[in-house]
């Protein structure tokens, strides 16, 4: 990406780029596990598609941690959730949502 798509697709004049990253630990079950593993190999901690270096992106605000990528794009699975609350933890929801909202 770096190498490629970066130099072809400059900044533009007068945008303000802001970019936050995930990281996460998926369990054996989770359908990033071994996409995780491949990007963890290549690039280090990741969200389980984008690696946390890969998407420092202008005004780099953090890292958020034990967040997916499907978690940062409200995709989680429903399923998931009921059986995690039915085990009587909370969901983290809002805990990162709300850094987007500072900046819109």
């Amino acid at each position: 990406m770096k190498e490629d798509f970066n130099p072809k697709t400059p900044d533009r004049e007068g945008v303000r780029y802001l970019s936050y990253g995930a990281s996460v630990d998926p369990p054996i079950w989770s359908a990033f596990y071994q996409s995780h593993r491949i990007v963890d190999k290549e690039e280090g901690a990741n969200d389980g598609l984008v690696s946390v270096e890969s998407s420092k992106w202008g005004d780099y605000k953090g890292t958020l941690v034990n967040v997916s990528h499907l978690d940062l794009i409200n995709w989680t699975n429903r399923l998931r959730w009921l059986v995690w609350e039915m085990t009587g933890n909370k969901r983290k929801q809002g805990h990162f949502r709300h850094a987007w909202l500072e900046y819109s």
